[in-house]
């Protein structure tokens, strides 16, 4: 199982709106967000930015099958009035990992 992690910014004023809809994440995106292959899938928050980390059998492959589905393009408008940038098809664009300690 592989790792991705990204790291998200909060627009000014609406980091309560956006804690509150990950609170209550859609039941179709967390199936979608299963069925694509996220195993472990957390968020974490510090200030505005918003740092997310998941596994993955090939986290880029698993970003790529949430980009085709339906209820991923309906989420992303959602976050799109929440965060500075908008999530593209491509995924947030995942860091590099620069330590591990198994």
């Amino acid at each position: 199982m592989a790792r991705g992690a990204f790291v998200l910014t909060i627009r000014p004023g609406r980091v309560e709106q956006y804690v509150a809809a990950h609170r209550e994440v859609w039941p179709e995106m967390r199936a979608a967000l299963r069925k694509a292959g996220f195993r472990n899938y957390s968020i974490h928050l510090c200030g505005r930015q918003a740092f997310g980390y998941f596994e993955a059998d090939d986290p880029e492959a698993a970003l790529a099958a949430m980009a085709d589905t339906e209820v991923n393009t309906r989420w992303q408008d959602r976050m799109a009035e929440l965060l500075e940038h908008r999530v593209d098809d491509d995924g947030p664009g995942l860091l590099p990992e620069i330590f591990r300690l198994d």
